[in-house]
């Protein structure tokens, strides 16, 4: 038997002049349920089928009818005369038909015509199963989309009843470690007069240097001053640099001792403003604006976060390689609390470590400011990786993120809502978060060849 062509049936059924219609945009060539004997093959335009499951449902859409498709198809071939959609014309159309009372063509050489029609009905089945597929995965994407949004309804009306709750503790502890200062400066003043230069030294300068700073700086100070490692390390961390006053070396433990009365009080202050910012971004989380309130760099924000994280990174390698960095116009305590939240995560799958360390490095590279945040934990397998940055996903069972797995959601919203991006790989040697925020085009013209 002759091989049966697309192009001969269209010749042989559908070229007959009086078998064909123009229908304008609009009208309906077959309703669901309704009478069809007919065959239909889209010579031009468009058309599109529907489908509602009750009389008063509304009609979805399920297919389209492009020039060259056949519809009608499921009446016709299976013989219930019963149109199974609704097909409107999308546009202006030209249809050709046959219906069953239409002579079949050379059966003797082709067969019936439903064997002559078999790579239509086939074809006709393949594509619209193809578009039921995408339509599936279409559905599905739009379905995630949603519930994400809901997730983030949710979260933000959890965010703003904890934010107004945090408020007014955060407000107590702001008043009292100012009035703390105040009574505390006043003490010194009256009875230990000669000590208040080691408490304003604290409290202005707070504890900045890194583990490896402080080592380093020990021996130095060992050598040079012939003291203890216990108090070598402690002054170290006081004075990370330059020379050494004389009325540190007098009485080192004291000194010391109100040294580090001045460097909680100077961490208990940072702490409560960098409090109120996370409060404010907090109720910012189900929404996709931030303020862009200052010209900063975002090692100084960096350094911060450090600081606010100093008990939590005890016993940690902590090695910063920051680079010359053009300024951001952002929110310094969106900054800090991305950083905090990386950093924060990154010492806690430390415990376990034999020589936990963290390295962070700043970068001026292009047109983007690129932060790298690595660890030598262990390695978070794919699975995780793919749903770390879900704001309903976390590994922890308490934390700073309760439990929620808040996170590490609010610091990809936080970098995406700066037109910059937020990546992580992991192996069993290192993790690396890999941060990158866009420089202003003003910041990139004044800090050329600065790397």
């Amino acid at each position: 038997m002759e091989k049966v062509t697309l192009q001969r049936l269209i010749e042989d059924y559908f070229e007959n002049p009086f078998r064909q219609i123009t229908i304008p945009a609009g009208e309906v060539v077959l309703k669901q349920a309704g009478y069809n004997d007919r065959l239909y093959w889209v010579k031009s335009g468009e058309l599109e089928g529907f489908f509602s499951s009750t009389a008063k449902d509304r009609k979805t859409k399920v297919f389209t009818a492009p020039a060259g498709t056949f519809i009608g198809v499921h009446s016709f071939f299976a013989e219930t005369l019963e149109a199974s959609t609704t097909v409107i014309a999308k546009e202006n159309s030209e249809l050709a038909w046959i219906d069953t009372s239409t002579p079949v063509v050379s059966p003797e050489k082709y067969g019936p015509l439903t064997a002559q029609f078999t790579p239509v009905i086939v074809k006709e089945l393949a594509r619209r199963q193809r578009r039921a597929s995408m339509e599936a995965v279409e559905r599905e994407t739009v379905q995630n989309k949603l519930n994400t949004a809901e997730q983030m309804t949710t979260l933000g009306q959890l965010a703003a009843g904890i934010a107004h709750e945090l408020n007014n503790a955060v407000g107590v502890i702001n008043s009292k470690t100012e009035r703390l200062q105040t009574v505390v400066f006043d003490l010194i003043e009256e009875c230990h007069p000669d000590t208040r230069q080691f408490l304003e030294h604290g409290l202005l300068y707070g504890q900045k240097a890194s583990s490896s700073e402080v080592r380093a700086r020990a021996k130095e100070l060992m050598k040079e001053y012939r003291i203890d490692r216990d108090s070598a390390r402690k002054l170290a961390r006081a004075v990370p640099h330059g020379e050494i006053d004389s009325s540190w070396l007098t009485d080192i433990e004291q000194a010391l001792r109100y040294w580090e009365i001045g460097r909680d009080l100077h961490d208990m202050r940072l702490a409560s403003k960098h409090s109120v910012g996370i409060v404010k971004s907090v109720k910012q989380l189900g929404r996709t604006d931030t303020d862009t309130e200052e010209w900063l760099d975002v090692n100084d924000s960096i350094n911060k976060a450090l600081a606010l994280l100093h008990n939590s990174l005890r016993g940690i390698h902590v090695k910063i390689s920051p680079a010359v960095l053009p300024k951001l116009k952002a929110s310094s305590t969106e900054l800090v609390q991305i950083w905090v939240n990386i950093i924060k995560n990154a010492s806690d799958v430390l415990g376990h470590t034999s020589e936990p360390a963290i390295e962070i490095s700043t970068r001026h590279v292009r047109n983007m400011v690129q932060i790298t945040v690595a660890n030598n934990g262990p390695e978070i397998d794919e699975v995780t990786r793919r749903k770390i940055f879900q704001p309903n996903f976390t590994t922890k069972k308490g934390g700073l993120s309760f439990g929620l797995g808040l996170g590490l959601s609010i610091v990809q919203r936080i970098v995406n809502s700066y037109g910059g991006s937020i990546a992580v790989m992991s192996n069993d040697e290192k993790t690396i978060f890999r941060i990158k925020l866009p420089v202003p085009a003003q910041e990139i013209e004044g800090t050329d060849g600065k790397n």
